[in-house]
């Protein structure tokens, strides 16, 4: 027996085929390969847009391993006993979602800036540094949890410390999720009651009754949640996934993958091309975020006197 083969004869089932232990549905991952596709294309190009750099390492490099998984995931469909495409879709989308949760926190460090600092527990620049860090150590321990565990299928061994390596990269990366929302929602909370819980030089002082974020940026908060949500099941599934064994019910279980991970991530991904950063929060002129405000505001003034 070559390396390269799994035979189904060494899986717990002997119905089960290869290292699947079923065979991925080729039409799905036709359609998860073209619309991961069009999200990176779409990234990319809005990324060169309006120069965001760091959306080229973040989403858009999401979105390419992405691709790269279900790439694998296509190449299975035909060659399921096939091993090299097996590790490429392990190691690509388990670790594919980590640079998109990078972008969130990035953007969350601007709307930071731009609002109101003072509300903020952290500071803008260090919620990109600690967060961020946070996500390539994350990164990091997922693919080399997914490449010890494909070394260890290619093998005819036990790939679970491969998976416990994976595991505790992905529950790290939930805690690390865990902490971002709870921190964002004290901001958020501390605008929207104007109470600050820091001093800063130059503070954004918010007149009586006026509200703290304009509609765009409200949007963009929003869709950062809906995004933030996405990742934040997806997480839970490879958790619950993982714990349950190389050859548990979840991890044997194609629907499930196809649901609770690879149409997440593609909710998640979509989010940000939609709602891009460039697009809904105001980079370019530190005052565009007030005048939006105030024209937000002088707008609502004419629709209530015409009620």
């Amino acid at each position: 027996m070559t390396p390269s083969v799994f035979e189904a004869s060494q899986l717990p089932n002997q119905n089960r085929v290869g290292p699947y232990t079923y065979v991925p549905t080729e039409w799905i991952c036709i359609l998860f390969l073209v619309l991961y596709s069009i999200s990176t294309i779409i990234h990319l190009s809005q990324a060169l847009k309006f120069r965001l750099w760091w959306m080229l390492p973040t989403a858009t490099f999401a979105g390419v391993l992405e691709i790269l998984g279900w790439s694998a995931r296509l190449w299975s469909s035909h060659s399921p006993k096939l091993l090299t495409p097996y590790e490429m879709q392990l190691v690509g989308t388990i670790i594919a979602p980590t640079p998109l949760v990078a972008a969130n926190f990035i953007i969350l460090g601007k709307i930071i800036n731009q609002v109101g600092p003072q509300y903020s527990r952290l500071t803008p620049k260090l919620y990109t540094i600690i967060f961020c860090c946070f996500d390539v150590i994350c990164l990091i321990v997922q693919a080399f949890g997914g490449a010890s565990a494909a070394h260890a299928v290619s093998q005819d061994t036990s790939a679970a410390m491969g998976a416990n390596i994976m595991l505790g990269g992905i529950a790290a990366q939930l805690f690390a999720i865990v902490v971002y929302v709870t921190l964002a929602s004290e901001f958020f909370l501390r605008l929207k009651f104007n109470s600050p819980f820091r001093h800063v030089e130059q503070p954004r002082v918010l007149e009586k009754g006026q509200s703290a974020v304009s509609k765009n940026l409200r949007v963009l908060i929003c869709a950062m949640a809906f995004c933030t949500l996405c990742i934040f099941i997806r997480s839970i599934y490879r958790t619950v996934e993982l714990a349950g064994g190389w050859f548990g019910p979840v991890i044997t279980t194609q629907h499930y993958f196809d649901w609770l991970d690879g149409a997440m991530v593609t909710l998640a991904i979509y989010s940000l091309n939609f709602f891009h950063p460039g697009i809904w929060l105001n980079k370019e002129n530190p005052t565009g975020h007030d005048l939006e405000q105030a024209a937000d505001e002088e707008e609502e003034a004419e629709e209530e006197a015409a009620a």
